[in-house]
């Protein structure tokens, strides 16, 4: 079965010998532009994609959780709420779920127990957040089952809340506004310091490719940490809270006295916010060739001031820059993987050079995913 919902469904039944009450989806994402700005308090700008987490759910009397994943089958989790016990990053994947009810009871809500049946279409470890998808779908059911009245971008924010505070992960609350929130054919420029969001219709003549070099995913992984306490440093040494508030003509002032380090990791956040609110405009005007710059200026800014270079993912950026020129942009982002936004008549070209070119000068095969920019969460269809 390849429907999520029929997929879900016969889970359930395998699983709790009755059928579900009600199932609900939450969508991947991927960053288009605004890389690590999103916990220096900047800018981002993401679309949801077409790729899902769907959870079967029935309610309980009691306020019990018994959950099972077609990832793991026959593998059933349980806890109770406000018994979640210790949640640490990296363990039991239903340290997800478990830290979303922590944040629930935390906010002084109450909640009644699910049974829940887990499947999903999001590759793992590709980048496109299949861990906030995971927990937008459940705190969705949560929501609806439980009557919480919560609003999507309250959602947002308990799921990204349990997972920083009691999940113990470095995460901006980006991956769970835009599963949250996200509007169909459209990305999303999110102020991640006031969490304005403005949907950007991204123009219909251009192809959304994520391309996935099948790395380590935990290659970057302590990077990504060291990053971010860089970026905490450099604050702290302008006496801020956070790298959006500093302004370049101030960095530059300091650069004699700043750590070299720190200074470049600033740069990149300073700048990554202004390229990200210009490409936003770019997007609304149709200007692919503007936008092809800007995203250009981010991957070099990403490799050189943030100094995230990954050999075999610089190859296949310059392979795809050089097939696509200034008829779409490509960089790199997380999960060693790269976006890009093409023309739509070049998109079999950009296709070929990369399942062509990439093999043969790193050993390595490419995935591709063609997507198509999707709405947020919500209920559906068994």
């Amino acid at each position: 079965m390849s429907n999520p919902a029929q997929r879900a469904t016969k889970l359930f039944v395998q699983t709790f010998g009755t059928k579900a009450d009600a199932y609900y989806q939450a969508p991947g994402r991927v960053n288009i532009i605004g890389e690590h700005t999103d916990y220096n308090d900047g800018f981002v700008l993401p679309a949801a994609i077409n790729f899902h987490t769907v959870i079967a759910v029935k309610k309980r009397d009691d306020d019990r959780f018994r959950v099972i994943t077609e990832a793991f089958p026959g593998e059933l989790r349980e806890w109770r709420f406000g018994e979640e016990g210790e949640v640490t990053a990296g363990g039991d994947w239903v340290n997800y779920l478990k830290s979303f009810t922590q944040a629930v009871g935390h906010a002084g809500l109450k909640a009644k127990g699910l049974d829940l049946a887990v499947v999903s279409s999001i590759p793992m470890g590709a980048g496109f957040s299949s861990s906030g998808a995971l927990e937008i779908a459940f705190g969705t059911a949560l929501n609806d089952t439980c009557q919480l009245h919560l609003s999507p971008m309250a959602i947002a924010q308990l799921a990204q809340r349990g997972e920083s505070r009691f999940h113990g992960s470095t995460c901006g609350v980006m991956d769970h506004m835009t599963s949250a929130l996200a509007e169909a054919d459209s990305a999303l420029l999110i102020d991640c310091l006031d969490l304005d969001v403005e949907a950007v219709l991204i123009p219909d003549n251009l192809s959304l490719i994520i391309v996935h070099s099948p790395l380590d995913p935990k290659l970057l992984e302590e990077a990504y940490k060291a990053r971010a306490d860089e970026c905490r440093d450099a604050a702290e040494f302008f006496g801020l809270d956070s790298l959006r508030d500093l302004e370049l003509d101030e960095l530059k002032a300091a650069s004699d006295v700043l750590d070299e380090t720190l200074y470049k990791r600033a740069r990149h956040v300073i700048s990554e916010n202004l390229r990200t609110q210009s490409a936003g405009r770019a997007l609304k005007r149709g200007d692919v060739a503007r936008l092809s710059e800007l995203m250009a200026l981010s991957h070099a800014s990403l490799r050189d001031d943030f100094e995230l270079m990954v050999p075999e993912i610089e190859t296949l950026v310059q392979i795809m820059a050089q097939a696509i020129g200034d008829r779409g942009g490509v960089r790199m982002t997380d999960g060693c993987s790269i976006v890009a936004l093409v023309e739509h008549d070049l998109t079999d070209a950009v296709i070929h050079a990369v399942e062509s070119e990439y093999p043969a000068r790193t050993g390595l095969e490419p995935v591709l995913y063609m997507c198509a920019p999707s709405a947020g969460a919500g209920r559906i269809d068994g």
